[in-house]
């Protein structure tokens, strides 16, 4: 695992995190309990903070930067962040479902309580609707979420993510 300070910035990851061997986490990131960052992935807070809460799993290959000086990325609690997705100098609520492959861009707002679709493109300044689904390019709501869906998936795979960490400690 790379872990690098950058302009007196070293990143703070609490000892119950499970960091894969390839991962690279550099300069100003702080991360909660039972986080996760898996084979391949890349948190950059070089140019700007990213701060992440509790049980957050960065799945494989997925990159989490900001913008320079103007857009930090800020990740709630239970987030899933999948495969190869690109979370950049947003803002992440809780309990949020960040699909494979999506991008979420500049300035956006992801309300508590929703999936972001594999795939899906948010534009640069988007606020993400609380409990509901967004798809496509660019991503718009395409249903909303019950509260058992919500429950079912984004709390779910919260949990599997610090079970699979386990496995690899």
């Amino acid at each position: 695992m790379i872990i690098k300070s950058v302009n007196g910035k070293q990143p703070q990851i609490p000892k119950d995190c499970f960091i894969a061997e390839n991962a690279t986490i550099v300069g100003d990131v702080v991360m909660g309990s039972e986080c996760s960052v898996w084979f391949n992935a890349v948190i950059r807070g070089d140019v700007h903070s990213i701060k992440m809460g509790d049980k957050v799993n960065v799945q494989d290959g997925a990159v989490i930067h900001a913008t320079y000086k103007t857009s930090p990325t800020t990740i709630g609690n239970n987030v899933s962040i999948g495969h190869n997705a690109i979370v950049h100098g947003c803002t992440i609520h809780d309990n949020v479902l960040i699909g494979m492959g999506s991008i979420v861009m500049d300035d956006c707002i992801v309300e508590s309580n929703t999936i972001i679709a594999a795939g899906a493109v948010v534009s640069k300044n988007t606020k993400v609707e609380s409990g509901s689904i967004y798809a496509g390019i660019p991503a718009k709501k395409i249903k909303d979420i019950s509260p058992e869906l919500s429950k079912d998936e984004i709390e779910r795979i919260a949990n599997n993510y610090v079970m699979y960490s386990e496995w690899f400690k």
